[in-house]
């Protein structure tokens, strides 16, 4: 008794053919979007880096406490300016800053106290200082909260004893927390 054997067989889909598929416009979207999305931070985070570089090479020059800015006058005397008047700081030779102010004047000054990337960057200082370097910044927190961070930075640099070596190794820090933010990035 011969039995045969019969199989169905589907024939295999040609590799260009497989090559061709494409996945739901949807997808491709919402995979564009996030593309987007990673590649906008990570030029945040390059800029922040740039930024916080060139505010330690303002606080290098000179630093001050119980102020942000002193600029110098129309007579030359050094002038401290504080939160209330840091307008008067677009119009005259900055001499020196404190922490905040030197992120502030790397950023473009005070007309840029508001910006998306000023912001952040103070976050992520003060997320250096006080959080874990090595868990995501919280980029958004209520304007309450920043008021508070920014309180605590001032407090920080305003402290008896405090430095400016001090305030430019967290300015360094702050730049290896951009380092661990964009690994974090990456590893999404």
């Amino acid at each position: 008794m011969s039995a045969s054997l019969t199989t169905s067989h589907t024939p295999p889909v040609p590799a260009r053919r497989r090559l061709l598929r494409r996945r739901p416009q949807a997808d491709d979207a919402a995979w564009l979007a996030r593309a987007d999305r990673l590649a906008s931070q990570r030029a945040e985070l390059h800029y922040m880096h740039d930024l916080l570089e060139d505010a330690a090479t303002v606080v290098a020059l000179g630093w001050v406490q119980h102020g942000w800015f002193a600029v110098l006058d129309e007579r030359g005397h050094q002038t401290t300016l504080t939160a209330q008047s840091i307008r008067l700081a677009d119009d005259r030779p900055l001499v020196g800053a404190c922490l905040v102010g030197a992120v502030v004047h790397a950023a473009g000054g005070p007309s840029q106290v508001h910006t998306q990337l000023l912001q952040r960057t103070l976050d992520l200082t003060w997320h250096t200082l006080h959080g874990n370097p090595r868990q995501p910044v919280r980029w958004c927190p209520g304007p309450e909260v920043r008021a508070a961070h920014l309180r605590d930075l001032t407090r920080w640099n305003d402290t008896p004893g405090r430095s400016a070596t001090q305030v430019t190794a967290l300015l360094r820090a702050a730049q290896g927390t951009v380092a661990t933010q964009r690994s974090l990035l990456d590893a999404r």
